[in-house]
């Protein structure tokens, strides 16, 4: 997964019409390749079998297949204090992947042991056999399922007031959009939104970025992610759709009371992560406070990295101020040791604030942006992750 790959066809190999590597293919006559999968893991009710979490399966629209794998941490649950839930929505592109696939079945588990919250992990339908917007579709049914607390696990534990939005890579993008279209509802009250190297885009080049030259070691070039979006919609959406180049005018509608956007330094995406993290300091009234945004940088690592090697220290540090943006307490003020600084760089060894880059100075005269407390994870051990 480290970088795009030249094919050589051979006079046997079927016609390749769409490659979105390290994502998907498709081929002459329809036949899709899915080349980012791992493996299917069985759900258990039996916390002891799976690391203190019991986990189970729900079908949340029975038209539709729409269906979610709910994550109850047992020393949590065993408080009798309600908590957090955190709905999660897996990337992958929004073509491939899946709520129960051994990495995300991991990733979730751990989120949900490290931060005491009920996690709903969302399945959703996937592109291109079910173009964008099903995706969306799809996770506005399942927040509107959590939020009637109609499951006997959400009904028992949940906290309504303590809800939160989380995703990756396209699942980033669409709680971004969930969180947009649950502000001009009020069935649900939204407290955090967690947006981890989200996916997105536009049709010009931001000046002065990653976007305009491809480093060659990047996972993805400029050109593979002016693909994806045409691929998704099945044609029927160009890159200044709104939904992945958003507008002023629906981020500052967002109602929820904090946003944590983690990008990666090798991440073609990071700009994008970077620009819109500074367009909600700008645009959003709730972000007067200075814990409104945090922005987190890992630095020397690419997209997902944190899905595919979860032990790595900068994993561990990215964990770690997930953790503490979901459990921070809004309405009490941190400890003088956890107080923010202006950003977070994390490194293996180390984090350090650093000087803002010209492309980040361009971005709509970015503002700076709150980070997380300065001493995310030097208590706990690497291997606590899974």
């Amino acid at each position: 997964m480290s970088s795009p790959v030249v094919l050589s066809k051979k006079d046997n190999e079927e016609d390749i019409t769409v490659d979105l590597y390290p994502f998907i293919r498709e081929y002459k006559g329809g036949r899709i390749q899915r080349l980012l999968r791992s493996p299917f893991v069985a759900a258990s009710e039996d916390a002891a079998a799976n690391r203190g979490v019991a986990t189970r399966d729900v079908v949340i629209d029975k038209t539709t297949g729409v269906s979610a794998r709910l994550f109850l941490p047992s020393v949590a649950a065993a408080t009798g204090e309600r908590l957090p839930v955190i709905m999660y929505v897996h990337g992958g592109s929004f073509c491939t992947e899946s709520a129960f696939c051994r990495t995300y079945h991991n990733y979730a588990r751990s989120l949900a042991t490290r931060t005491g919250a009920l996690v709903v992990s969302v399945e959703y339908r996937l592109a291109p056999e079910h173009p964008v917007p099903r995706a969306y579709d799809d996770a506005w049914a399942a927040l509107q399922w959590v939020a009637s607390r109609f499951d006997p696990w959400l009904s028992s534990y949940a906290d309504p007031g303590r809800m939160f939005l989380a995703g990756d890579s396209a699942g980033g993008n669409i709680v971004y959009n969930t969180a947009v279209r649950a502000a001009s509802h009020d069935f649900v009250d939204i407290e955090g939104l967690v947006i981890v190297h989200p996916y997105f885009w536009g049709v010009e080049r931001l000046s002065a970025s990653c976007e305009t030259v491809w480093d060659g070691v990047a996972m993805f070039t400029p050109e593979v992610v002016d693909r994806v979006w045409p691929f998704v919609t099945a044609g029927r959406l160009g890159n200044d759709d709104r939904r992945i180049n958003p507008l002023d005018e629906e981020i500052s509608s967002l109602t929820c009371r904090r946003v944590l956007v983690a990008i990666a330094e090798k991440d073609i995406l990071r700009d994008r992560g970077r620009r819109l993290a500074a367009r909600m300091r700008v645009c959003c009234a709730w972000a007067d406070d200075e814990n409104a945004v945090t922005l987190v940088v890992s630095e020397a690592e690419d997209h997902g990295f944190h899905l595919y090697n979860p032990l790595r220290a900068t994993s561990e540090i990215l964990m770690e101020s997930i953790v503490q943006f979901i459990n921070q307490r809004t309405a009490l003020p941190l400890p003088a040791a956890l107080l923010p600084e202006p950003e977070l760089h994390l490194h293996a060894s180390q984090t350090r604030k650093k000087k803002a880059s010209s492309a980040a100075a361009e971005m709509d005269s970015v503002h700076p942006i709150i980070g997380v407390p300065t001493r995310p994870s030097m208590t706990r051990n690497t291997t606590s992750c899974l």
